[in-house]
């Protein structure tokens, strides 16, 4: 019985159950793991291996493959470490989903947006500075404009600048005057990635993809007196049936981040809300200004929004994946 690796941080976490639970289904037999507990002892005995990785009472060298849930936040040295040890593992034979170079891929919003942007695909326009004067000039031409940190997650400290005040999306504060946040925002980051504002109904779009096929999709919709679509900020989940264009651009945005499973964000311009509501689509991603752009790419995403919806099961997909390549 070949043994599956499952990296997570959240023992209660639905996707980790998930991808446990499948796990057993498709034969294996499941280990799950923190690699915020591992040890890796290193030699130069040429008799030995090279390394040694453990995780508990886990040797992970011994694992037929390993699928990472999460590889867990932290400290910049704790966090490089776990991945040079998805790295090292990869190197060793070990087959890592997804792998360590797509989910640092991903979770790069700003080298996520230039691999897309490199593919061709539709990215809202965006803009990576690291002053003040040139944050401000941006945001005036923008007019609407949005502030992500380049490593941020769920939602989380997203600024919105729009009427010369800034407000961010986890924050119970009144307004902020643009430069003093720009200024505060600045020594806190060294750099800052701003996009424009995409006018939409309430509403984005995640689409799950795993080995290249979207599997499925659901629309994400912000709470109420909010602009933040993220289920983790009080948003809600509804069935989403994808265009044909927006099927195409959630694969090759995988594809292009290099991801075996993904989360795509997909944002609705005035032109594809009105293709999707008149269902009248005569021309995939050609003509694509105002239509449908990718925000993001989740390396790490859930599944249990999609399966809240649809009733169907990413990890299911998953596991089906690994097992055609072992």
């Amino acid at each position: 019985m070949k043994k599956i690796g499952i990296a997570i941080t959240d023992p209660e976490d639905w996707t980790a159950r998930a991808l446990t639970n499948a796990a057993k289904e498709k034969g294996f037999s499941p280990f799950v793991l923190d690699l915020r507990t591992a040890e890796v002892s290193v030699n130069s005995r040429t008799s030995e291996p090279a390394a040694f990785f453990k995780a508990g009472e886990i040797m992970l060298s011994d694992l037929d493959a390993l699928i990472v849930r999460d590889a867990g936040a932290g400290a910049f040295e704790g966090v490089s470490f776990r991945f040079d040890i998805l790295r090292e593992l990869e190197a060793e034979g070990v087959p890592v989903i997804n792998s360590p170079e797509a989910i640092r891929n991903a979770a790069n919003k700003y080298h996520a947006s230039y691999l897309l942007a490199r593919a061709g695909l539709p990215v809202p326009e965006t803009i990576a500075i690291q002053s003040v004067e040139a944050a401000l000039r941006v945001v005036s031409r923008f007019g609407d404009a949005v502030i992500k940190p380049v490593f941020g997650y769920k939602g989380k400290d997203i600024a919105r600048v729009k009427e010369g005040e800034i407000r961010f999306s986890d924050r119970k504060t009144e307004p902020v005057p643009v430069e003093e946040a720009l200024k505060s925002l600045l020594e806190e980051r060294g750099m800052l990635y701003i996009q424009e504002f995409i006018e939409n109904p309430g509403r984005d779009i995640r689409a799950f993809v795993v080995g290249g096929t979207a599997i499925g999709a659901i629309y994400r919709k912000a709470a109420a007196g909010s602009w933040v679509n993220n289920l983790s900020q009080g948003g809600s989940a509804d069935r989403c049936v994808l265009t044909d264009e927006q099927k195409e651009i959630a694969e090759k945005a995988s594809l292009a981040v290099g991801t075996t499973f993904a989360g795509i964000d997909i944002i609705e311009g005035p032109e594809a809300q009105t293709e999707n509501e008149t269902k009248k689509i005569e021309d995939g991603s050609k003509g694509n200004k105002q239509g449908s752009r990718i925000l993001e790419v989740n390396g790490t995403p859930s599944g249990k929004g999609i399966f809240d919806a649809w009733g169907i099961n990413p990890a299911e997909y998953i596991l089906e994946y690994l097992q055609n390549i072992l």
